[in-house]
């Protein structure tokens, strides 16, 4: 069994984007295990200068995958091609 594929979404609070990005994950997630992190870049100065209004920004297991929207598909065929490793 491979080790648990990581999720990130970098977003911010009262990003509608945001938000409709993190619905698609939790669907994905219910049929894909694969751990979750939401980070808020407004927590920390760095990460609001590396991506600023460029939110949302997913990364697979460290690689960027997606920017502003989420496609679904394309997400459950990354998890799978990485699952399958």
């Amino acid at each position: 069994m491979p080790n648990l594929i990581r999720v990130e979404i970098y977003s911010r609070p009262g990003c509608h984007l945001c938000d409709d990005a993190k619905e698609v994950l939790e669907r994905v997630r219910r049929r894909r295990d694969f751990e979750l992190a939401e980070i808020n870049i407004e927590t920390d100065p760095g990460l609001e200068a590396a991506f600023g209004a460029e939110i949302p920004v997913v990364f697979v297991n460290g690689n960027k995958a997606f920017k502003y929207h989420v496609d679904e598909r394309k997400l459950e065929e990354k998890l799978e091609r990485l699952w399958n490793k």
